[in-house]
């Protein structure tokens, strides 16, 4: 305790007076930009898993430390120990920790003054974090441990900046006798331990250490190669370098190769530099290059992002690009006090700007000019918010994302539902990239997009059925175009997968086909667009009229839900509730055991006809039970909002002509189940899934996803407007009556650019040639704005 308080001691007065990083001056508070409320530390507690780090717009470099726990984004705010510093993450993910290889571990010396005085296992060397040195904003992260160092880290694209300033000399809480003598260490290893093999050299003259290795990924199949450069600002002489090997060292020889052994975790192996004594104060700083391609690429990467180690001045392009980022969005908080809420916002619209990461140029399986872009960690979340909202506020780096997915489809054969470090990742559902790559064409994506091709892998999905179809594709294929549903103990012999998510796979399927009938009538090919418009009715297939539902043996009061059904057509058996926060919350994930919907309840698909509501609601009885239904899955528990099936179900009041109840369920979740703690997220957040859906949602414009529908409620804000980059148009959102008090949640009028609206929808067009909407707001839910027949959001059974 008394070692932590005088390296916590040290650290503070350090980081005013030795650290020779000089940071640029933030904002006033009297003229806070977005940039400023920013907090990347929210949703790093209680399974959030957001990466925390130093990272640009949907880099590939992102560096943080790791952590011994829960650590699936390198970091996290729960007090575990850190194991490493290291140079790529995903952010959100659930399942297993992913990425982070070639971790830099540091030593401000070794017991006895001894190289094999330092521990080398990330097993044994992990140590403790100083309470309160953590801070983080966009492209900056800095941690104090408790080894008297102060860690500083930022990103280029490719490229990892540590700057690691040393204030004494300890190991845990024991001081270690003796002197300052640095040591670091890059360790060939990943946070799974997925290593298969590896291999790394040490210049002696420099102290540049690099290598490779070969590593699985986290929620696919296959492996993937990466590579790395590290290199030190040459100032404070070298003492020696060298190799380890489990836990013993030694300056020879300067390289190792380390193979796929029996060891379960994989041996420890890298290199080392040790440094000469130095004085407390004294920084230094490491850069380190990656490339997928090779050692010589990364180092080049690292050369040309950083080539003068100048940590302020890449911390200041860092700065400078996120500020560009955000600045499309304005909100106006004239006599708006709660920042609370602004971070909230803010925050949000950050972490939707993590994924997918651009890989360009380090794509070694195919040679191609399109961009590359990775990390689709899945598009099973990322297709309901995260890629509407960066076509709203990015629609360049959604072009290239779009363009990035046709090409993979090109040399792979399909379109992924799920890719990470050049992988095939596991598809959760249908096959919804067909969903990105229509909302993209609905909404004007269309710089230099191949859409013929684009054309073609969509119709793929929907006609043909791949050998595996766990990572590509769709499965049942068959049963689908014979039956209409895929039954529960479908006889596939076309392809294989895990034969379970009957129930999920059929509605999703039948929305994916719904997307396809979409463009393919705006490119008037009218014969498929009516056969697949006629597919995508097939989620009334498993609708059983007479299914009734109970919690704890208490009737819901509702009845008819999606249920599995058998080849024969006779009915099979799932809870309504099965897999809801009320009943086995756990049981439909992607195991032989999974049951028929995935990571939800058939309660909560029973609403998934986002392409139909009008049928849907007509189905459940009208809309008077659709909304007592939809209020009883809100308000009974069964609903789960960190899934992100969960998002549409908030909004689906506006098809009954209730939008004011999709006001008040908005701002029940929200600040409810997102706030500004480290655990103020529901869940996790899934590659910035959560933080789309609260800036959509805040904005007063969330989607649906797949159709060019916003559903109007009111923003969180006086005003918010969003530019448009690629026409230069701003688009207004205004309120009349608003108050911060959230009395005044309803729309009782709107006017669109000055005249009269009376629909509870916008279209993308507004936000391309930009306009005025203007809500006037009251205390009571209006009986006149949104409820006609012509008001709410279309349908395709009244919409042909």
């Amino acid at each position: 305790m008394a070692t932590r308080s005088v390296l916590f001691y040290l650290i503070a007065a350090a980081s005013c007076q030795a650290s020779q990083v000089k940071l640029p001056r933030q904002s006033s508070n009297s003229s806070k930009s977005g940039y400023d409320f920013v907090d990347p530390l929210i949703g790093t507690s209680n399974g959030g898993h957001v990466f925390a780090g130093a990272t640009l717009p949907f880099g590939m470099a992102k560096a943080v430390a790791d952590v011994t726990e829960d650590n699936q984004g390198g970091y996290a705010s729960n007090g575990s120990p850190v194991t490493g510093f290291s140079h790529m993450h995903d952010s959100g993910t659930g399942g297993a920790s992913s990425l982070a290889n070639f971790p830099i571990f540091v030593y401000p010396g070794c017991a006895d003054d001894d190289v094999n005085g330092c521990i080398f296992p990330k097993t044994q060397r992990s140590v403790n974090v100083v309470d309160g040195s953590v801070s983080a904003r966009p492209g900056y992260f800095t941690i104090g441990l408790e080894s008297g160092i102060k860690a500083e880290i930022t990103a280029a694209n490719h490229t990892a900046l540590y700057s690691f300033t040393f204030f004494g000399n300890a190991t845990g809480n024991a001081t270690v006798d003796a002197p300052l003598s640095p040591l670091f260490i890059v360790d060939l290893t990943d946070l799974p331990d997925t290593r298969m093999n590896g291999s790394a050299s040490v210049d002696p003259d420099t102290g540049r250490m690099s290598g490779n290795g070969t590593f699985s990924p986290s929620f696919g199949s296959g492996t993937y190669n990466l590579h790395f450069c590290a290199d030190f600002l040459q100032g404070s002489p070298m003492r020696e370098n060298g190799v380890f090997v489990n836990n013993r060292a030694g300056s020879e020889p300067k390289s190792i190769v380390m193979g796929h052994d029996n060891n379960s975790p994989p041996l420890p192996g890298g290199t080392y530099t040790w440094f000469e004594k130095v004085e407390a104060g004294t920084t230094i700083t490491i850069r380190v290059g990656l490339s997928f391609k090779s050692v010589d690429q990364a180092c080049h990467n690292a050369e040309t992002e950083i080539p003068d180690f100048d940590f302020s001045e890449t911390l200041a392009t860092a700065e400078e690009i996120w500020n560009d980022k955000l600045s499309v969005l304005d909100i106006d908080t004239t006599g708006f006090e709660d920042t609370d809420l602004q971070t909230i916002f803010w925050s949000g619209v950050y972490r939707a700007m993590l994924s997918p990461q651009d890989y360009t140029g380090e794509n070694y399986l195919w040679e191609s000019d399109e961009p590359y872009y990775d990390s689709w960690y899945c598009i099973w979340d990322s297709f309901r918010s995260i890629h509407p909202f960066i076509t709203l506020v990015d629609p360049y780096s959604q072009t290239l994302m779009i363009r990035s997915l046709i090409d993979i489809y090109r040399h792979e054969g399909w379109l992924p539902d799920c890719r990470m470090s050049l992988c095939k990742g596991w598809t959760q559902g249908g096959s919804n990239a067909d969903v990105v790559l229509v909302d993209a064409y609905l909404k004007n994506i269309t710089q230099d997009v191949d859409w013929e091709t684009g054309y073609e892998a969509l119709v793929k999905d929907a006609e043909e059925e791949p050998p595996v179809w766990d990572y590509e594709g769709r499965g049942g294929l068959q049963s689908w175009k014979t039956y209409g549903y895929i039954p529960a103990d479908d006889f596939d012999p076309y392809g294989s997968g895990l034969i379970t998510r009957s129930v999920s796979r059929t509605v999703e399927y039948a929305y994916n086909d719904f997307c396809i009938a979409e463009i393919a009538k705006a490119l008037g090919k009218q014969d498929d667009y009516e056969k697949y418009a006629e597919r995508s009715g097939n989620w009334i297939n498993l609708y059983n009229p007479d299914q009734t539902s109970d919690i704890n043996g208490t009737d819901t009061g509702f009845t008819g839900f999606l249920q599995p059904k058998y080849l024969n057509r006779t009915w099979g058996y799932q809870d309504p509730t099965l897999c809801s926060s009320v009943n086995s919350f756990d049981s439909c994930y992607l195991n032989p055991g999974g049951h028929e919907t995935y990571e939800g309840s058939p309660w909560l698909y029973t609403f998934f006809a986002p392409h139909d509501m009008a049928a849907l609601i007509t189905t459940l009885g009208g809309p008077d039970t659709f909304v007592s239904r939809l209020d009883y899955l809100h308000e009974s528990g069964i609903l789960y909002v960190g899934d992100e099936q969960a998002f549409l179900t908030i909004f689906q009041y506006h098809y009954a002509g209730r939008p004011g109840k999709s006001a008040e369920r908005v701002h029940y979740y929200i600040p409810s189940q997102f706030n500004t703690t480290t655990a103020g997220i529901p869940g996790n957040d899934d590659s910035g899934a959560m933080g789309s859906f609260v800036a959509l949602s805040m904005l007063g414009i969330f989607p649906n996803p797949g159709q060019d529908i916003y559903f109007i409620t009111a923003p969180f804000f006086p005003s918010v407007s969003i530019t448009n980059r690629m026409t230069g148009k701003t688009a207004t959102i205004k309120t009349v009556n608003f108050d911060t008090a959230y009395k005044n949640i309803y729309i009782q009028s709107a006017k669109l650019n000055g005249e009269d609206y009376t629909k509870s929808y916008l279209t993308h067009s507004f936000f391309l040639e930009g306009g005025t909407l203007e809500l006037t707001l009251g205390d009571q839910e209006s009986t006149t704005w949104g409820v006609g027949e012509d008001d709410v959001p279309p349908s395709l059974s009244t919409n042909k």
